[in-house]
């Protein structure tokens, strides 16, 4: 008998359930509101008790999340914003109930898993996923390993350029006022604008703006982590024109410093959607299930 793996994206306005082994046969799909922790982890849990021969769970989430495998808190979503969310015991708490292994990361870690499995990422060891939406996060691979460290990366909290003559808006982020989150992330681009950002029409300066910071993030991150492709996923980054923006930007950003031909002469193929689309999420947590059904 084929082992059949449960996939949850846990979103900060639903839940997303699915069980399978790949994107073919992981396309049925329950959606739970995110309401409480215990009215959501209940309908959760039983979506999952219906499923007979389950032999793992992933959880891709929304975070902060402990995820130091030697801490009381491991699996628990932390400090986060969220009503009512702060300290939710997550990954514990779903596999006591359905005694089965969980993997647990977080959402964009997932869905950097999901394209090293089966998109844009197959085959490689070391790349970024970065999702541009209703907030912006980071996640990704170096040496064949998942970005972990004292907590997690919280790539969208990075410090960029802000030339305040150009664009005068404060920033969106209540932490850090104009970070890379606070000016580039959908609810930045609405207040600074006084429109939503899929209102917005293709030819807005908007998304001059919006191009040349993310160019600017993906430089840094280019430098630093040296990735050997980045993905760009996120609602905000269902603007089709914004690709061929950000790769102008990033080469003139680099000014020809990082000899590859990756940045010098195929950037259309280093600079990427990623190809499972909004379900890049919850197939990450059905290959994180996988993950914890061999251990690792």
């Amino acid at each position: 008998m084929c082992a059949l793996y449960g996939g949850i994206e846990a979103g900060g306005t639903k839940f997303v359930c699915t069980v399978g082994t790949n994107p073919e046969d992981s396309e049925d799909v329950k959606r739970i509101p995110t309401t409480t922790p215990a009215e959501t982890l209940r309908k959760v849990i039983d979506f999952f008790h219906g499923q007979k021969g389950l032999s793992a769970v992933g959880i891709a989430s929304f975070g902060p999340l402990d995820l130091n495998r030697n801490s009381p808190t491991y699996g628990y979503i932390t400090t986060t914003p969220k009503p009512g969310w702060a300290f939710t015991d997550l990954a514990r708490a779903v596999g006591k109930a359905l005694n089965v292994p969980v993997g647990f990361d977080t959402d964009v870690n997932a869905a950097g898993l999901g394209e090293r499995q089966w998109g844009a990422a197959r085959g490689l060891d070391n790349f970024i996923y970065l999702t541009i939406g209703t907030g912006i996060g980071g996640g990704g691979m170096i040496n064949g390993k998942l970005i972990h460290g004292m907590v997690h990366p919280e790539m969208g909290h990075i410090r960029l350029p802000h030339d305040k003559k150009a664009d005068p808006y404060r920033g969106y982020c209540p932490f850090h006022g104009d970070c890379f989150e606070g000016l580039a992330s959908g609810p930045a681009l609405q207040e600074r604008w006084g429109q939503s950002a899929e209102t917005l029409p293709a030819d807005h300066p908007a998304w001059v703006l919006e191009a040349h910071y993310l160019a600017l993030a993906v430089s840094d991150f280019v430098c630093t982590m040296s990735p050997q492709k980045v993905i760009l996923g996120g609602g905000v980054m269902e603007q089709k024109q914004l690709f061929p923006m950000i790769r102008q930007d990033v080469q003139k950003l680099l000014n020809g410093y990082i000899k590859s031909d990756e940045i010098l002469k195929d950037i259309e193929n280093y600079i990427v959607p990623p190809e499972l689309g909004k379900r890049a999420g919850v197939l990450g947590a059905i290959a994180l299930a996988m993950q914890a059904h061999k251990g690792v």
